[in-house]
């Protein structure tokens, strides 16, 4: 950084469907092959953009992250059943995976960052089938009873009796999981693969738990001779400790359902408290970022160019930063960015972008998004002292906008509109959090209109069109003529236009001097008449009405819009004056557009447009799940109030998310949301067979309170393990910028319904059939 040298940047675009990496890597080979031969030897060749690279980077990161959680899977259930028991489920998992990869093949998706991380997602629930299966069939195998008995009816016997709740356990999670694949807006094709990688890879998990891991238990299990029966583990003891006064002892069970609700109570809290901060997605760690500069429309490109070298001059000075490169007048290479801001499209004296490339990440402490943070303060201070406008741009973890805060103004008079807009940005400006504050309007231009005297010029015998031309080749230049060379190939065009310094003032321009007929030299001065205005601006439309767009970014400790927008809301009512008195107060829209232009309006866009139809889309879905569940138990059960009861668990994982949140200090995004809605496919899955359990052992004649504990005794062990699954799946994921909510989301939730879901479910049920019973009036054997 810091030595400058002129440059000429060529963009190479793959083709769609094409392979990033594989693209990168023959452009650069063929680079090479040019060296010395088109590209002089010295000419020197820098790549200052791979998305090849990042890709391969990606994918390799990832592709590993997906083997661990594999293995650590695997491990668990080494540790926690046997070694030939984890043997079963290591086959489960491959076999589910390739068969999910082949969904994804036929549904066109291809192997991105998004799809693997819906196959690591994915692996943390798909193993829960062969989890319960496994775990059954290995305690049907401790059972005394079935001591002798052929190794191949035990197995049966074992699938057979978690068999249809498990088939029904797995489309409840199917259920949670698919609606989100019908999230629209910009951010649906983009979490797309992963309610359908998640629902593929249950419904495969469930076939290979009832086909591949019987096969392979009795290819791997102990034979019948080596049957024995074992004592209860220490986690039912411990279950049957704590479940029993629960059961028996009314205070005790009131303080704990009490309990419960006042936890729920208080970890939803924390999002009116702040404690924990709603975001569309977080800050991804990229290793670039931009500088977008713009000065006043009339600055000349030596100005422009000064003030991107000073800034290039202290962007040297950051450790982080390896090279930039200046575009001076015109724009840099088609970004993600300028997808949708238009970035490309920039061009002008008064136009600068600057492209900085950082350290890889694992060379460096601080996050892309902390670099541009602390650069922000210095970059605008000497942006201000030349009067320019600047934006650090980082690129978007998700779909692109137009910028992070995007305020449309509305009014019946445009010329008024814009005054109105020049408050919002002052606004802008002084809001504590909101920084980059622009907006789309030009800044005002003299000019100078040159009106032909008719009268004047007939005396002189010149025509009006004799003076335009004049004007025109003075100040835009004109073809006049070809020149003939004989060393040339071709004609070459002779272009006459007055040097800069003459085009540029405007008595040079009135002393050009044309020739009247009668040989008379006149200076254009005599014929026209030089009158002075401000030039016209550009008038932004949306969907045919007029806008005006003030934009801005969000930093600070919340580094959210929703955070900022309501507090610019209080201050556009308290502040803002409007030109005329029919309205005491700015309408405020925050989703829709107004309907007209009657009256003065402003209109929320950006990232807040996105965030709310992602939330409103995943609450759609939310709601659609919960229908979903509650048709899905209620034919299984045949029973309206049970699947309350097992429903009931769900809210009660969110008193292990929103803390854990907060205790990572982590927004909660849109994949957090996606993780609490299979989080809670996952607790009503283990609620069910918990619920199912109860009522085989009440149809086996155990009294009701006795027959609670002790299916829920049997079932822990099981849920136990696919909650570790879960966790072990996730734990991989953890510290990824982007998807790090869908693992907080999952691991605490599973951590929550485990410690307390458990425990509620049960004691929920009992009091239920209690008072049915009661009801009913009939002693229930308590």
């Amino acid at each position: 950084p810091g030595d400058l040298s002129p440059a000429v940047t060529i963009a190479v675009a793959k083709r769609k469907g094409a392979n990033a990496i594989v693209v990168a890597n023959q452009v650069l080979e063929k680079v090479e092959l040019l060296k010395g031969r088109i590209i002089p030897k010295d000419v020197n060749v820098t790549v200052t953009r791979n998305y090849g690279e990042t890709a391969r980077e990606k994918n390799n990161e990832l592709l590993f992250h997906m083997a661990l959680a594999v293995i650590s899977v695997t491990l668990l259930i080494a540790v926690a059943l046997g070694i030939r028991e984890s043997g079963v489920v290591l086959i489960a998992i491959p076999v589910t995976l390739a068969l999910t990869l082949l969904v994804f093949r036929l549904t066109g998706f291809t192997l991105n960052r998004v799809t693997l991380f819906a196959l690591i997602f994915s692996i943390g629930i798909l193993v829960d089938d062969a989890i319960v299966v496994v775990e059954n069939i290995a305690r049907h195998l401790r059972l005394p009873e079935n001591r002798g008995r052929p190794l191949r009816e035990i197995v049966a016997e074992a699938v057979d009796e978690v068999g249809n709740p498990t088939i029904l356990a797995t489309f409840t999670v199917i259920a949670a999981v698919l609606p989100m694949a019908f999230v629209k807006g910009l951010m649906g094709p983009y979490m797309r693969p992963i309610p359908i990688g998640a629902s593929a890879a249950m419904l495969f998990s469930l076939l290979v738990a009832f086909i591949v891991t019987p096969w392979a238990t009795l290819k791997l299990i102990k034979r019948e001779g080596e049957i024995h029966h074992a004592p209860e583990s220490w986690t039912t003891r411990f279950y049957r400790k704590v479940m029993r006064p629960l059961i028996y002892r009314p205070v005790i069970r009131s303080v704990f359902l009490f309990g419960t609700v006042a936890l729920l109570l208080f970890a939803i809290a924390f999002l009116p408290l702040k404690w924990v901060t709603v975001k569309m997605l977080p800050f991804d760690n990229k290793s670039e970022f931009q500088i977008i500069i713009d000065m006043d429309e009339g600055t000349t490109l030596e100005e422009t160019a000064r003030v991107a070298r000073e800034i290039g001059d202290y962007l040297a000075t950051v450790p982080e930063v390896t090279d930039y490169q200046l575009y001076i007048g015109t724009a840099a290479p088609f970004n993600f960015n300028g997808l949708v801001r238009h970035y490309y499209l920039r061009r002008g004296a008064n136009v600068a972008d600057i492209q900085v490339n950082l350290l890889p990440k694992h060379e460096r402490e601080s996050q892309s998004h902390d670099i541009a943070k602390r650069i922000r303060p210095a970059v605008q201070k000497t942006a201000e002292k030349y009067g320019a406008r600047v934006k650090v741009v980082e690129v978007p973890p998700g779909p692109p906008v137009l910028q992070t805060l995007v305020a449309e103004v509305y009014g019946p008079d445009y010329e008024k509109q814009r005054e109105v807009a020049k408050q919002i940005l002052q606004i802008f400006k002084t809001t504590e959090g909101v920084v980059d504050a622009d907006w789309y309007m030009e800044a005002d231009q003299v000019e100078w209109r040159f009106t032909v005297d008719k009268e004047k010029a007939a005396l002189h015998g010149i025509s009006t069109e004799h003076v335009t031309n004049a004007l025109t080749l003075a100040l835009s230049g004109m073809k006049v003529g070809l020149a003939h060379q004989p060393q040339e190939k071709e004609d070459l065009v002779i272009f006459v236009r007055f040097p800069r310094h003459a085009r540029s003032n405007l008595e040079s321009l009135k002393d050009i001097k044309l020739m009247s007929p009668s040989g008379q030299m006149i200076p254009i001065s005599e014929l026209v008449r030089v009158e002075k205005h401000l030039s016209p601006k550009s008038i932004y439309h949306k969907n045919l009405l007029p806008v005006v767009y003030v934009t801005a970014d969000v930093a600070g400790r919340e580094e959210s819009p929703v955070y900022a927008i309501l507090k610019l809301n209080k201050r556009l009512k308290e502040e803002l004056k409007l030109p005329d008195n029919r309205q005491t107060s700015i309408e405020i829209w925050n989703i829709r557009q107004p309907f007209t232009t009657d009256k003065w309006a402003v209109k929320w866009d950006g990232e807040w447009h996105i965030t709310y139809e992602v939330f409103r889309d995943l609450g759609i879905s939310f709601a659609m799940v919960l229908v979903l569940i509650y048709i899905l138990v209620v034919g299984w059960f045949k029973d309206f109030l049970t699947p309350l009861v097992i429903m009931s668990a769900i809210p009660f994982s969110l008193i292990g998310i929103l803390p854990a949140h907060a205790a990572m200090g982590a927004f909660f995004t849109a994949t957090s949301m996606i993780g609490f809605i299979a989080g809670a496919g996952i607790v009503v899955r283990n609620s069910i067979i918990l619920v199912d359990f109860i009522e085989v052992r009440l149809r086996q004649g155990m009294p009701l309170g006795e027959a609670v504990i002790d299916a829920g005794a049997v079932r822990f062990r099981p849920m136990l393990l696919t909650a570790s699954a879960v966790i072990v799946g996730s734990a991989v994921i953890l510290f990824d910028p982007i998807f790090q909510g869908l693992a907080i989301s999952l691991m605490a939730g599973e951590v929550a319904s485990l410690l307390l879901s458990r425990m509620a479910v049960p004691v929920l049920y009992f009091l239920l059939k209690r008072r049915l019973a009661q009801h009913q009036g009939k002693t229930a054997q308590v």
